[in-house]
């Protein structure tokens, strides 16, 4: 009978012991750099609707609704920040997020 080559128990529990910390450290960091990204792509579409609003503005003599500027085809959509919040544009003009 041939004698068989593998792993034993204790260097497969060392394995897995490994690659759990390894995965105890990198998740916290994913998921912290996951709501800088959320935060940034937010001001972005923030800078956005405020450029299409003030466009809007320049071209109507009036500050516009969020409505407005997706029936006038400033906005094809009304756009909501990637973290779920609501972008609206105030009665002076300035667009600002609203959420949870």
């Amino acid at each position: 009978m041939k004698k068989e080559k593998g792993f034993t128990l204790i260097e497969m529990l060392i394995v897995l012991l490994v690659i759990s910390v390894l995965l105890l450290i990198t998740i916290p960091n994913v998921t912290k750099h996951n709501q800088g990204i959320q935060k940034k792509g937010c001001e972005g579409l923030i800078n956005m609707v405020q450029a299409q609003a003030t466009s809007y503005h320049i071209d109507n003599q009036e500050i516009p609704t969020m409505q407005d500027l997706k029936d006038n085809g400033y906005l094809r959509e009304l756009p909501v920040c990637p973290n779920g919040n609501e972008v609206v544009i105030s009665s002076t003009g300035e667009v600002s997020e609203v959420g949870s």
